[in-house]
């Protein structure tokens, strides 16, 4: 049986490990771009790789914990502090401890508030209505306007965009439920020493070495059906290539243009800069939320997670999400977005120097994750379709929801995988 899978992102590569570990032996991976990781992929600095776009791992990601296990790896992931902060009211508020939420710009109540919406998520069961009903609509309900506007709104803004009052209350909860390894110190967070980089190379090492086939620069234009089956694909310099199974991890959108029919999820892109610099930015800080007029909605001190001598420099993500491709973030030059990032830099931070900055990479991409409006559990994919041998997986399948994740994407690639081999077995 000749298994073909779209894409070599996390959840690609996850199905092709799993398929080949349980017996499959004809798997192949096609790859549009030159490298494979997908949202995981990394840049090579130095002498060093580094994520495109920032990552950490949660302790309940089981999956991903187990595979890098798996891969050898278990002995370099540390669980380190990550440090978090606030910018409001052109002030930054570190707020991990109990002293820096009181010295916070969160009056008493508000403070009390919020532990009562931690609380009540944490202990709360899972329901379907979460998902008919907005994270505003709830927060206002439980908690206020008062924390809503001050708290909640800036991040959900940062987050979504113009969708930010229409995200459901199911995101909401999966989001606070996944950040639950803190202290009185603050979260505990994971991450491979050498960077994700390593975990990209160990699944494809391992897939090879299991006989497996892995084509970049490889564009699908067509999925072929025939008689309600499908009977291949058509790549861009391979031509017509038979499979009796198709796995698809793009996104639906991405898929609708060489299947048309497909379900249409929302997504939304990200711009997302590394610097590379000479001085930390921040003190101690690993993420900054911001409530204030910059184009980014936060800024990540990797080097304030990770140790700066693993590196060499201080490395500083600061990212947006976009909407659409009207967006003059996705629309600009690369040049002129870090440019207009840098100022936001310098409006924030007032001891920021351009000069401090050496050298800079801009990820950019329109399609990096689902928004989960309200009535998406409705919509979401199953792995199997009307298609007898078309599967999908990927951020957008239910392993991701209501909270997307690395554990996420490589847990569907897990599952889609399992319904292959099923009726194999």
């Amino acid at each position: 049986m000749k298994t073909i899978i779209i894409g070599g992102g996390l959840t690609g590569l996850a199905a092709a490990y799993r398929m080949l570990k349980d017996g499959v032996s004809d798997v192949a991976i096609l790859e549009r771009d030159s490298e494979l990781g997908g949202m995981a992929a990394s840049y090579h600095i130095g002498d060093y790789h580094i994520e495109k776009y920032y990552h950490h791992i949660f302790a309940s990601d089981r999956e991903l914990i187990g595979l890098i296990a798996d891969l050898g790896l278990g002995g370099d992931l540390q669980w380190l502090k990550g440090t978090t902060g606030y910018h409001i009211d052109g002030k930054i508020y570190p707020m991990n401890t109990p002293l820096e939420l009181l010295r916070s710009p969160l009056s008493i109540m508000d403070l009390i508030r919020l532990a009562r919406v931690v609380f009540t998520i944490k202990g709360a069961k899972d329901s379907p209505a979460l998902d008919n009903i907005t994270a505003k609509e709830w927060i206002l309900d439980n908690a206020g306007n008062s924390l809503y506007e001050r708290f909640f709104e800036p991040l959900l803004r940062s987050k979504f965009g113009n969708s930010h009052d229409k995200v459901s209350a199911a995101w909401l909860f999966g989001r606070i439920r996944i950040r639950s390894n803190r202290s009185a110190s603050g979260e505990k967070l994971g991450y491979l020493r050498g960077g994700f980089y390593r975990l990209i190379a160990g699944l494809t090492e391992s897939i090879t070495g299991m006989g497996g086939e892995i084509v970049t620069d490889c564009e699908v234009s067509e999925v072929a059906i025939e008689n309600g089956k499908v009977g291949g694909v058509v790549a861009e310099g391979h031509g017509y290539l038979e499979s009796d199974a198709v796995i698809s991890t793009v996104s639906p959108h991405a898929l609708s243009r060489v299947l048309p029919g497909v379900s249409d999820i929302p997504y939304q892109g990200t711009a997302c800069a590394l610097f590379g610099m000479a001085e930390p930015l921040m003190e101690e800080l690993y993420w900054l939320n911001i409530k204030s007029e910059v184009p980014f909605g936060a800024v990540v001190e990797h080097t304030n997670f990770l140790p700066a001598t693993d590196y060499g420099e201080h490395l500083v993500y600061v990212t947006a999400y976009l909407q659409n491709k009207d967006d003059p973030r996705w629309n600009s030059s690369a040049q002129e977005l870090v440019d207009s990032y840098l100022s936001g830099l310098e409006k924030l931070f007032p001891n920021f120097r351009r000069s401090d900055v050496g050298w800079w990479r801009l990820a950019r991409d329109i399609e990096t994750a689902p928004v989960y409006l309200t009535g998406y559990a409705g919509n979401i994919p199953t792995y199997s379709t009307d298609v007898s041998g078309l599967y999908l997986a990927g951020m957008f399948s239910a392993a991701n929801y209501p909270e997307r994740s690395m554990n996420g994407s490589i847990l569907a690639g897990f599952e889609c995988a399992g319904e292959i081999i099923a009726p194999i077995d």
